[in-house]
C-alpha cells in the first residue's frame, strides 16, 4: 500500500496531571524531517519522541505539537508556601521601613510571585509513558489518513498510465502506415517535377528514413517503464524517490519519441504522453 505524505492526526489525554492534545501534520517533503513544539515540562523528550516519529515514517515534513493544559488538575492539593510568604511580608515591612512609606501589601501580587502557590508534582515517569502511548495512536492515525490519501493517488497513476499505454499503442500501430506515408509523399513530390532517379538509390535513402524515424526502441522503453511503474504502485512501501526517478526516464523517452516525429500524429502523442507524465509527477510529489 502506498501513502500519501499530507495527513493530520489528533489526540487528546485527559489525566491526574493535566489535559494534554497532540497534533501532527504531515506535508511532502525529499527527506523526513520532524518539527516539535512541546511544553517545558516535556521538552527533555523531544529526542526519545522524534525516534519513535522515524520508526514510523520514512519522508514527509512532520510538524508535531503538545499543549499541556494543568489548571484543572490538582483541586485540594494546592496550597500556600507560607514560609516565602512570610519572608515577602517581612521584606515588604522592611522596606516600609527604609522607604518611610506606609503601603498596605498587595495579597494578590504575593499569591504570583513564583513558588507561592504550590501544586502536587508531576509524577513524570507516568507523564511520560502516557505521552508515548498518545503519540504512538497518533502516528498510528497519521499512517491510516496517508493511507487512504495514497489509495486516491494510486488510482490517478493507474488511470494515467493506462492512457500511456493506449498511446503507445497507437503509435506502434501506426508506425508502418507512417513509413509508407512518407515513401508515397517523396516518390509524388519526384513525379511532380518529372525526376529522374535512381531506384535502388531512392531504397537506400528510404532505409535510412525508416532508421532514423525508427522509434520502436523508444516504445519499448516506455512499455517497460510504464510496466515498472504500475508493479511499484502495487508493491507499494516507500516508493516515492523510485517513482520520481522513472518520472524522468519516462519524459526522456517521450521527447525522443517527438524528435523523431515525421507526422502530426507521432507529434501528438509525444505531447499527450508528456502531459500524462507531469500530471503523474504532481501526484508522486506527494507519494512517501
Amino acid at each position: 500500500m502506498i501513502r500519501s505524505m499530507t495527513a493530520f492526526a489528533r489526540q487528546t489525554l485527559e489525566s491526574d496531571w493535566g489535559n494534554l492534545t497532540l497534533e501532527l501534520r504531515s506535508v511532502n517533503s525529499r527527506y523526513l524531517e520532524t518539527n516539535f513544539r512541546l511544553p517545558e515540562t516535556f521538552r527533555y523528550l523531544e529526542f526519545k519522541l522524534r525516534d519513535i516519529l522515524r520508526k514510523q515514517l520514512q519522508r514527509g515534513k512532520v510538524d508535531c505539537t503538545i499543549k499541556l493544559d494543568t489548571t484543572e488538575t490538582g483541586g485540594d492539593d494546592i496550597s500556600i508556601n507560607e514560609n516565602l510568604v512570610k519572608l515577602l511580608v517581612s521584606s515588604h515591612q522592611s522596606l516600609q521601613q527604609m522607604t518611610e512609606v506606609e503601603q498596605k501589601p498587595d495579597l494578590m501580587r504575593f499569591l504570583s510571585w513564583p513558588g507561592v502557590i504550590k501544586t502536587r508534582e508531576l509524577d513524570i515517569e507516568q507523564a511520560e509513558i502516557e505521552l508515548t502511548q498518545c503519540l504512538k495512536s497518533a502516528i498510528d492515525d497519521l499512517i491510516r489518513m496517508r493511507e487512504r490519501e495514497g489509495e486516491s493517488l494510486k488510482q490517478i497513476i493507474v488511470d494515467k498510465l493506462a492512457e500511456m499505454e493506449s498511446q503507445t499503442k497507437q503509435v506502434r500501430e501506426e508506425m508502418p502506415k507512417i513509413i509508407q506515408w512518407q515513401r508515397e509523399k517523396l516518390m509524388t513530390r519526384f513525379e511532380e517535377v518529372q525526376l529522374d532517379f535512381d531506384e535502388q538509390r531512392f531504397e537506400q535513402e528510404m532505409v535510412l528514413l525508416a532508421q532514423k524515424v525508427d522509434v520502436i526502441e523508444e516504445l519499448d522503453r516506455l512499455d517497460a517503464h510504464i510496466k515498472e511503474v504500475g508493479r511499484l504502485v502495487d508493491k507499494g512501501g516507500a516508493i516515492g524517490r523510485r517513482l520520481d526517478f522513472l518520472m524522468q526516464e519516462l519524459n526522456r523517452e517521450a521527447n525522443t519519441l517527438g524528435s523523431k516525429s515525421i507526422n502530426s500524429q507521432t507529434t501528438s502523442a509525444s505531447v499527450e504522453l508528456k502531459v500524462l507524465i507531469e500530471q503523474m509527477r504532481e501526484q508522486i510529489q506527494n507519494i512517501e
